[in-house]
């Protein structure tokens, strides 16, 4: 809409250059008369003639001082003009610049709808955290609902910051000074130590290599424009096309497109009820996460995989990933941990998603 403005502005110039010529001439001619303060004593045919150019000159000093008020006033009509055509074309700016926000708020009302009231809600310049609550037949649980609006306002983070460390979801939140946070990839122990499993990108840099996808496994992050990606990659050169910023591994995929993707038998039953955690995707690009509660990794609490691809289908997600579950699952908003861990006590994890303000 700055195209408009610029050729008016243009076209003020070029339709002012007469009258500003004029009214320079007239300051030229103004500093060339000069009228004499005193009357001669005799009078001759050149003083007649001064006389009359005298005259001439007052005439036309007359005439040009009518013309500048004219002009003048002109031009308070061109600049009235002027400013009254910016202001509509802001106004018109403003309201498509509404009207294209429109279809988004509607849509953002519709999905908001389906998850139910909100609890709480942390809103500013950065991002839009609101936390849900769920309530099914065999599960509750919670979810958080995110729109980023900076390219800071979330990360992912290692334990303690080293290749091998862990710590609580809680732990992590409260030492960046982060106001939510959420367990992100699985982890495989070793040494002593908590390494994340598999493919694992961290400030856009492969934390120890990339590792091709195999037995179910996927990858799921942020790219640096702030979309979720993911999926199984069977090269780094076909993951660094998605510009990953961040992100870890864990199975299965839950949805595709909006559709259901079968499961593994085997993630099926092993367990089929547990806590949950899932990270999924609107078409606005908005973040959903799930976290389900459950009493134990024994299979007989919590939700089953397919529950949650069902939860994430009514929610209207389109892309979904099922996160490290069972005694990892933890939700922590406003430094205050929101699920219950099935371990009775937060689990110390290798990796986590946090949100900043």
């Amino acid at each position: 809409m700055n195209m408009p403005v610029k050729l008016l502005n243009r076209s003020m110039l070029l339709a002012s250059a007469p009258f500003l010529g004029i009214l320079i001439w007239l300051l030229a001619t103004q500093l060339m008369i000069t009228i004499p303060t005193e009357q001669p004593k005799a009078t001759s045919m050149a003083d007649a003639g001064t006389t009359d150019r005298i005259a001439s000159a007052g005439k036309g000093l007359d005439d040009a001082a009518r013309l500048a008020a004219t002009t003048q006033a002109s031009i308070k009509k061109q600049i009235r003009l002027y400013e009254q055509t910016n202001a509509s074309i802001q106004l018109i700016e403003s309201t498509v610049s509404t009207q294209a926000q429109r279809p988004l708020l509607v849509y953002d009302r519709r999905i908001t709808g389906k998850l139910g009231y909100t609890n709480r809600t942390i809103q500013s310049s950065k991002l839009r955290a609101q936390l849900f609550t769920i309530t099914a037949q065999n599960f509750s649980g919670y979810a958080l609902k995110v729109k980023l609006s900076d390219k800071d306002a979330m990360r992912m983070v290692l334990g303690h910051d080293k290749f091998g460390g862990s710590e609580t979801t809680l732990a992590a939140v409260k030492r960046y000074n982060a106001v939510a946070g959420v367990n992100a990839g699985g982890f495989a122990d070793g040494r002593g130590k908590r390494y994340p499993l598999s493919t694992t990108v961290l400030d856009g840099q492969y934390v120890n290599g990339f590792d091709p996808t195999h037995a179910d496994l996927f990858f799921v992050g942020l790219s640096e424009d702030n979309k979720l990606i993911g999926g199984s990659f069977s090269s780094k050169e076909q993951l660094d096309r998605l510009k990953p910023k961040f992100g870890a591994s864990f199975v299965p995929i839950l949805l595709r497109n909006g559709q259901p993707v079968p499961i593994p038998l085997k993630w099926q039953l092993s367990p089929k009820r547990a806590p949950r955690t899932a990270i999924a995707s609107y078409k606005d690009d908005q973040l959903l996460f799930l976290v389900i509660d459950g009493y134990n990794e024994s299979g007989s609490s919590g939700a089953t995989l397919e529950e949650l691809q069902i939860l994430l289908t009514r929610f209207g997600a389109v892309n979904a990933y099922n996160l490290d579950g069972g005694g990892s699952s933890s939700l922590i908003f406003n430094g205050k941990i929101v699920n219950r861990p099935s371990d009775g006590q937060l689990r110390p994890l290798p990796t986590h998603f946090l949100f900043f303000e």
